[in-house]
């Protein structure tokens, strides 16, 4: 039975690179890995004094990462960091204190810009906080994509074979990695 895989967006943008990359890695991953977007964009501002009444957004988005098996980020680089609707569904996820939904579960992060450098800040600030969290994180092969803006046709298909042929060593590798996590 497959593995139930959250894969959280880091663009709001309907047709960001992060998005058409998300797909891509769908398409490619093993059949041990069921992939499923996990939509940030409504996620009410995170606000501690609403938790008593936490809105639907909150519960639902809690419910639906709760139930994954394991962890994938996608984002671009804003200002060498992550995107802040990012960092809110991570914050969103993380509380109340003592029930966070990100606690223990495998992750992979994949990060990209159209840029040469592949949102190699985001990438790493999100590791930063994925440590805090308990998400053991992928290492290798880490995963930056550059050129990004290159990497597409007019519908949102993946145009490059070796980017292709990575992403699908990059999903063995988290595949093989969500099963190391998940028996111990």
């Amino acid at each position: 039975m497959p593995r139930n895989v959250a894969v959280l967006v880091g663009s709001l943008r309907r047709e960001s690179f992060s998005r058409k990359l998300a797909h891509a890695l769908a398409s490619v991953a093993p059949e041990s890995l069921r992939l499923t977007i996990v939509e940030i964009g409504a996620l009410a501002l995170y606000d501690q004094d609403a938790e008593a009444d936490a809105p639907q957004s909150w519960r639902t988005f809690r419910d639906e990462v709760g139930g994954a098996e394991a962890l994938l980020f996608v984002t671009p680089e804003y200002n060498r960091s992550v995107p802040g609707v990012l960092k809110n569904a991570i914050d969103v996820g993380s509380r109340p204190y003592g029930q966070s939904v990100w606690n223990g579960k495998p992750g992979a992060v994949l990060s990209n810009s159209p840029g040469a450098i592949g949102g190699f800040g985001a990438n790493h600030h999100l590791r930063q906080s994925l440590v805090f969290l308990n998400v053991p994180v992928l290492q290798m092969p880490e995963a930056y994509v550059g050129g990004a803006a290159g990497l597409f046709d007019a519908n949102g298909q993946l145009q490059k074979d070796d980017v292709r042929d990575f992403l699908r060593t990059f999903m063995t590798a988290f595949a093989a990695w969500v099963e190391v996590v998940l028996r111990t």
